[in-house]
């Protein structure tokens, strides 16, 4: 059962993509995820063991059962505002737990691991486009925490010799252009689907935080990749490390970023529709322009994004959220019994 990689989190949005290219690539993702914030239906292309990746003895079974030898880890907490709010919640999650988890894969053989990390951890960068170089000042617990992971990778492959990639990226967006999976966050913090949303009626309005940035509109930049390259990257990283490739963290973007009203622009564009937009004043700790400089990935990886132009990125996220709303208006009301609970409905 060579064939078979472990990923954790894979009912998520990333690493259920993730999972669709590694089968896609001949591998078979064994997922464990505790489907908290992941969703069961988005689990297709292999096994699903439901638990914790902290569950020791559950993840020595999953180890031996499909022998394992690589793995792929996107198992975290990735809200910034709310790492702000319960950081001590975020530290144990995506820190603790991860420790947890590195050790007892080493011990029952794992010898690569790709870790999904965050331009967060850079903070507010002394340079754009940013280089893997710069120096690693995250302003939130959330990318404190991704930094604490990258380190214990470094050292576990300094002292262990496990094979390790940490994959950086930038602004995921986007959908599975077959439309099987997508971005389905409840609530949905990002600013694709939240504009969609807005566009379909879901959402009253999507907020513009800051009109007043040093950029070509006075709204900020980011650089959007779509999560299909993303996807992509991950198993060329996977496949790099099982070539004896050297150990290291990688940026994953496109190396141009678009401003929020571009973005707003780009989905009316698609709808045919215009989005009602609020503007709010910035929030602490948003740089003006956040765009990776991808060259390293280029060259490792020998990997170039083929779905991140802002227009596929919001066509396939359009067809994805357009799908699941006229799927939830066909769905019939269930029934409400007098005491308020949902008739037929199994706790």
């Amino acid at each position: 059962m060579a064939d078979r990689i472990l990923v954790t989190g894979g009912s998520g949005y990333i690493g259920s993509h993730t999972c669709k290219s590694l089968a896609a690539r001949g591998w078979t993702p064994v997922v464990l995820d505790d489907l908290g914030r992941g969703h069961r239906d988005a689990v297709r292309w292999g096994p699903l063991h439901v638990g914790d990746i902290a569950d020791t003895a559950l993840l020595e079974r999953i180890l031996h059962e499909h022998d394992i030898r690589s793995m792929v880890h996107f198992a975290a907490y990735a809200y910034v505002g709310e790492s702000m709010q319960e950081p001590e919640k975020y530290f144990l999650n995506n820190v603790a737990k991860s420790m947890s988890m590195l050790s007892t894969a080493r011990a029952w053989g794992v010898r690569h691991v790709v870790f999904s990390s965050t331009c967060a951890t850079y903070g507010a960068p002394d340079e754009v486009p940013i280089r893997e170089t710069q120096p690693q000042r995250p302003v939130n617990p959330y990318g404190e925490s991704k930094v604490a992971v990258e380190r214990t990778l470094h050292w576990l492959g300094a002292t262990r010799g496990l094979g390790w990639m940490a994959l950086r990226y930038f602004n995921a967006a986007g959908a599975d252009p077959d439309g099987e999976i997508g971005e389905n966050h409840d609530p949905e913090p990002h600013l694709v689907p939240r504009v969609i949303q807005a566009a379909l009626g879901q959402l009253p309005h999507v907020d513009i935080f800051g009109t007043d940035y040093p950029t070509r509109d006075g709204t900020a930049v980011r650089d959007y990749i779509h999560v299909t390259d993303l996807a992509d990257a991950h198993v060329r990283a996977l496949e790099h490390l099982m070539r004896g490739g050297e150990s290291m963290a990688i940026n994953l973007g496109t190396g141009s970023g678009h401003t929020v009203r571009e973005v707003v622009t780009a989905v009316e564009r698609r709808a045919g529709l215009t989005v009602p937009v609020r503007e709010a004043p910035r929030r602490a700790g948003d740089p003006p322009v956040l765009v990776a400089d991808p060259s390293l990935a280029r060259r490792v990886l020998e990997w170039t994004p083929r779905h991140s132009s802002l227009d596929e990125i919001v066509d396939t996220a359009w067809r994805w959220q357009a799908s699941r709303a006229r799927r939830s208006a066909a769905e019939p009301v269930p029934a409400v019994e007098t005491n308020g609970a949902r008739a037929g409905v199994q706790p």
